[in-house]
């Protein structure tokens, strides 16, 4: 890169650029880049953002799949001063309108296949378009070596938007320094180096799948981009490209493990699991297919990146826990009153560092109540700092090992994927013969949780569970689909709030068996 950047992710790049310039970066199909083809290109996007004249914090979205265009648009907005919003390409145009209204984004980068769907159904409004392809060459080349904007490290450089508990996805903030901590933090669990072969197959909207690839940026290692569809090419890839390093979600790894794998797996020296607890049975099946490789399982949350893993020496020996905290983390597991819990106690998860999120986009209130204000009562002296309520209850045990308890709002965890009740619930009140609805989540083994409606008819019109969930495929990812159950009515609590804690005890009671 020719200009020179102090902070950030970009500052990595620079690094790895300068060490090894002719060792490949990024994989995208037959495409390879070398680290000097990455930097430059970047360095290039860095200067046609500023050539459309984007002040200091502009946001800048993409929507598109996993991609070398993808990757490049997340460094450059990084290395511009710009905040990234990169969006999950599984999402539908109702929910991409939101984010981009949400973020006040000012340019998309997006596919032209995916443009067009957004235009038939979106108004984009004066918001900047550039599309991949040839128009994204052209684009390249609009930028002359201009000063880039002066940031520094506590300054916005990303939104990642997740779930929120009343609606739509909410936007959380990171800063430079968040970006930058959690690939340095990655990096050094996973002990990676210039001879890794990180297989990417999560989404860069995802804070797992984005921090996998910035750490692997860190250190050189090669990133093999992949966008999901079939075990099997997950396989192939693995096997062309001599893989070292995969991280997945549960229903993932269950679909890979049905996969057949041969000695395509034995370049694999680490496989690590997020976004869901990995049952015993699928640890096993993977330990047969990756017999070179240490299983690393994880506890994150987007507020946060990172937060624990659990030593691959201690799999064996404690299964049912999410480890301790990850480099430069601390976890502290706190009662009511903000005192630290006994061994054994239950309390609420609560992460203090520099991979603790600046708080939520447009949203003060939301952002008073998770990212408050922590005083150390083993640092006398020091002023408060900040610090993130996770909402997840934990314990420990006597040698400070965390343990996952459940949660205390109604968000469902399904296929690594943080939902809202609420915002499934609205996509099925607009279906034709709906009164009310009611959507919680039931325990699954393959994908964590999944969500299921309980339904009541309309009186005046029929109600079709089929035409419903027609509907939802139409409206909702995939992932936010539910099962679907029609019920006389929804139980209610004394305060007259439907009762989604009680509708699920009772289908657990009885193991009713709910319509897919």
């Amino acid at each position: 890169m020719t200009t020179d950047i102090r902070f950030g992710i970009g500052r990595h790049l620079q690094d790895s650029a300068a060490r090894w310039p002719d060792r490949v970066a990024l994989v995208d199909g037959g495409r390879s880049w070398t680290y000097a083809q990455f930097a430059e290109t970047v360095s290039r996007a860095a200067c046609a953002f500023m050539a459309l004249n984007l002040p200091r914090f502009a946001r800048v979205a993409t929507y598109m799949n996993k991609s070398i265009e993808n990757a490049v648009a997340i460094y450059a907005a990084s290395a511009a001063g710009l905040i990234i919003v990169p969006i999950n390409p599984k999402l539908k145009p109702r929910q991409v309108e939101h984010i981009l209204r949400d973020s006040a984004a000012s340019v998309l980068i997006t596919t032209a296949h995916r443009f067009r769907e957004l235009e038939a159904e979106v108004d984009l409004g004066d918001i900047h378009r550039v599309v991949t392809g040839p128009a994204w060459n052209t684009w390249l080349q609009t930028g002359d070596r201009r000063r880039l904007h002066d940031f520094v490290e506590s300054d916005a450089a990303a939104i990642l938007y997740t779930s929120g508990s009343t609606g739509m996805p909410k936007g959380v903030i990171l800063s430079h320094r968040n970006l930058t901590a959690s690939a340095e933090s990655v990096a050094m669990y996973f002990e990676l180096t210039e001879a890794d072969v990180a297989l990417a197959l999560l989404p860069l909207s995802f804070d797992a799948g984005l921090s996998l690839v910035t750490a692997a940026v860190s250190k050189g290692s090669r990133v093999v981009l992949l966008d999901y569809l079939r075990a099997q090419e997950a396989v192939t890839l693995c096997a062309r490209e001599k893989a070292t390093v995969i991280l997945g979600v549960p229903p993932l790894w269950s679909q890979l493990a049905a996969a057949q794998w041969g000695s395509s797996g034995e370049s694999v020296r680490l496989f690590a699991n997020t976004g869901g607890h990995m049952y015993r049975k699928l640890l096993t099946s993977l330990r047969g297919i990756f017999l070179n490789a240490k299983p690393y399982l994880m506890y994150g949350l987007t507020e946060a990146f990172r937060a624990a893993y659990l030593d691959p020496s201690q799999v064996d020996v404690r299964p049912d826990s999410v480890g301790k905290p990850i480099p430069n983390a601390d976890l502290l597991v706190l009662r009511e009153d903000g005192t630290p819990c006994a061994p054994g106690e239950e309390g609420e998860l609560v992460q203090r560092g520099p991979l603790v999120a600046q708080g939520y986009w447009n949203d003060p209130v939301r952002t008073a109540q998770r990212f408050r204000t922590y005083l150390n009562p083993l640092s006398p002296g020091l002023l408060p700092e900040r610090a993130v309520w996770s909402g997840d209850i934990f314990k420990t045990d006597s040698e400070g090992f965390l343990y996952f308890v459940g949660r205390r709002d109604e968000m469902i965890k399904s296929s690594g994927y943080r939902m809202s009740p609420t915002e499934i619930e609205t996509a099925i009140q607009a279906a034709a013969g709906v009164k009310e609805v009611a959507v919680f989540g039931l325990p699954d083994e393959e994908l964590g949780e999944v969500p299921v409606a309980a339904i009541v008819a309309a009186e005046n019109a029929p109600l079709r569970l089929d035409s419903v969930l027609e509907h939802c495929r139409r409206v909702l990812p995939n992932y936010m689909v539910p099962r679907l159950m029609e019920v006389p009515e929804l139980p209610r609590s004394p305060n007259g709030k439907i009762d989604r804690a009680g509708m699920r005890m009772s289908l657990l009671s009885v193991r009713t068996e709910v319509a897919a």
